[in-house]
């Protein structure tokens, strides 16, 4: 008898609808992009699609929700994982820059146009993607304090300013040159991220 073909968990179709959108973004930008080019990249009916997402719109925040995700569970694995609190902090900070640049899915110009049809849900969701960074990055900052390998006197404070610092370098600030140019970009979040750490270190106490 031949076997019954189970149908794709819930999780498992959201991810081939993300994953499709990350490749159309690329291919044709955002306002090109439609529903149906979704359905007819996945193989599967519009409804489907609706079924998951009530919009495009949401769709393509979606993915940059599920980006933030795995980049959260990478920040988290450095975090916990060996080395110094120093040498952790470094690569935690360069890692929620190139981490996005490795993941973009499309050039300055359709990002500026991603960013200007969806500006104001993007940026709702911005704060709370830098939120959850800081979450991580103050674990490890109070870790250096109790150790005394930090000097910190204000723990979220201290990590909010982290991020708002290598903000500078994430891939929605960098100009079409810039983005472009990966080692570029290495270099200055590794340089950027020593000083902040360095900044820390106990010997500045007052």
């Amino acid at each position: 008898m031949q076997a019954t073909r189970q149908a794709p968990s819930r999780q498992v179709m959201r991810d081939a609808i993300l994953d499709a959108a990350n490749e159309l973004l690329g291919r044709h930008g955002y306002n090109k992009m439609t529903v149906d080019d979704l359905a007819h990249e996945v193989g599967i009916g519009k409804g489907t699609i609706y079924l998951h997402f009530p919009s495009k719109e949401e769709v393509v925040l979606s993915t940059i929700d599920r980006m933030v995700d795995r980049l959260l569970v990478k920040l988290a694995e450095i975090a916990e994982g060996p080395g110094s609190v120093s040498t952790r902090l470094e690569s935690m900070l360069v890692t929620r820059i190139l981490y996005r640049f490795d993941h973009r899915h499309h050039d300055s110009k359709s990002m500026d146009e991603l960013l200007s049809a969806l500006r104001a849900p993007y940026l709702a969701r911005r704060e709370r993607y830098f939120a959850a960074e800081a979450a991580v990055i103050a674990e490890v900052l109070d870790e250096g304090r109790v150790h005394d390998e930090l000097f910190v006197e204000d723990l979220a404070m201290t990590a909010q300013t982290l991020v708002l610092a290598t903000n500078a370098l994430l891939p929605s600030n960098l100009s079409a040159r810039e983005l472009g140019k990966r080692k570029q970009v290495a270099e200055q979040a590794s340089s950027l991220a020593r000083l902040l750490v360095r900044g820390l270190a106990p010997q500045r106490r007052r």
